[in-house]
């Protein structure tokens, strides 16, 4: 008996530490929800906007939060009279995720693109070196050096 009545109490306990947990859920801010909700009008977040429509849904989400609702409640409730342009994040599914793979996919272009460009300066680099001629310091043939004087000379008059 003591056994059963420990696992339940473990169980219970377990249920409530879990963050999804329904009952250990906290009501959602209204300033989170206008971050996150666009205005149909000026197509900016609600909290950013003053249009009549986004005063009127900021009243929705603070009636909503008071009467109990969740976050994704209000937030259904709003797609579906406004449709889905007034969530700021565009959906993680289907041709919307884009979005989300685009930038990643250009960052990861340009980091690649740029290491690539580096490899081949500092090669062309290393071969420039390994080509050059190793005896650039040393002195010039004798007869070289007379003709260079005199041309020199001549340029002087």
């Amino acid at each position: 008996m003591t056994g059963r009545l420990l696992l339940v109490a473990a169980a219970v306990s377990i249920a409530l530490v879990l963050p999804g947990a329904s009952w250990s859920a906290t009501a959602p801010s209204a300033a989170d929800l206008e971050a996150e909700l666009v205005c149909p009008t000026c197509k900016t977040t609600l909290d950013q906007s003053d249009a009549p429509i986004a005063r009127r849904m900021k009243a929705v989400i603070r009636e909503r939060i008071a009467a109990g609702a969740s976050a994704a409640e209000i937030k259904q409730e709003l797609v579906d009279q406004f449709g889905p342009g007034v969530i700021a994040e565009p959906p993680k599914r289907g041709f919307d995720l884009l979005a989300w793979a685009l930038p990643l996919a250009g960052l990861a272009v340009g980091a690649v693109v740029v290491g690539v460009l580096a490899w081949s300066w500092s090669r062309r680099r290393e071969h420039d070196e390994e080509t050059a001629p190793a005896d650039a310091g040393a002195p010039l043939d004798q007869s070289l050096e007379r003709r260079i004087d005199e041309e020199l000379a001549r340029l002087e008059q």
